[in-house]
């Protein structure tokens, strides 16, 4: 298996500082969350596009994907809003490397019909601009489609091989979701996952992979040998967490063993 981290575990941190760790600590990917505290977002430019695809390419790592935070299930009423945001998100990839894009289903409060097919249509008109550009539009499950099953009401009926859907493990085991239905219900529609480990559904601070509870096994074990896995350790929203680079080098070797050595 191939596996990466999220920046989300480095908050802020310089692009060169963020590809040294990779390389150092043997991950071939990194997610990079795009938001503009970081120093890759929507806004930034075309040669500071070019300088962040080139260090990368440099150093043999390969950017995963671009986390975003459009929430297409939302009741955003602008939807020219939406798509801009949804297109400017998949310029960006493209113009880093990218495969994929990362976004938010972002429907809670809303019934579930009705953000489910907010959802589907959004996801549907931009399908047709990411596969102008060489992308995969990845719904994560989160928020208001945690489980495997809510996600795939979405990205099912859209039918595109351009929009699928990113698997995070913690989301669908605080849904309730055991992992042989999360993988059954979106194999089809599968990007990557993201792998993290926490104390319990009511503490989720993050923890070293394997101090935890997640069935991060069960879950890798389910995947193909060419699958990537990537490492979302979420020390923006807990500060009180320990720094993730001391943890990169283990994590990698505790993700390897339980892929079984197709790392």
């Amino acid at each position: 298996m191939k596996f990466a981290f999220s920046t989300l575990g480095v908050p802020g941190l310089p692009i060169p500082e963020v590809v040294a760790l990779a390389a150092s600590n043997g991950y071939r990917g990194v997610e990079l969350r795009a938001h503009p505290e970081e120093p890759v977002h929507r806004g930034i430019g075309r040669r500071d596009r070019a300088a962040v695809a080139d260090e990368f390419k440099r150093a043999g790592v390969e950017i995963l994907g671009i986390a975003g935070y459009a929430r297409v299930a939302s009741a955003e009423t602008d939807e020219d809003r939406v798509r801009q945001e949804l297109e400017e998100l998949l310029w960006l990839a493209r113009d880093l490397g990218a495969p994929f894009v990362r976004v938010f289903p972002g429907g809670d409060g809303r019934p579930s019909a009705e953000a489910d097919a907010t959802a589907a249509r959004r996801l549907a008109s931009a399908a047709e601009v990411a596969s102008d550009l060489d992308v995969r539009i990845l719904l994560e499950t989160h928020d208001s489609h945690r489980t495997g099953r809510d996600a795939a009401r979405v990205v099912g009926p859209v039918g595109h091989q351009r929009v699928g859907v990113l698997w995070d493990v913690m989301h669908t085991w605080l849904g309730g979701e055991d992992p042989v239905t999360t993988h059954s219900v979106l194999a089809p529609h599968l990007g990557y996952v993201q792998v993290k480990d926490i104390a319990s559904a009511r503490d989720t601070t993050p923890l070293a992979l394997g101090a935890g509870v997640l069935p991060l096994g069960e879950c890798l074990a389910l995947l193909d040998e060419d699958s990537w896995v990537c490492w979302e350790y979420e020390k923006r929203w807990y500060p009180q967490a320990e720094e993730l680079p001391k943890l990169l080098a283990a994590g990698r070797v505790h993700l390897e063993a339980l892929a079984g050595g197709h790392g």
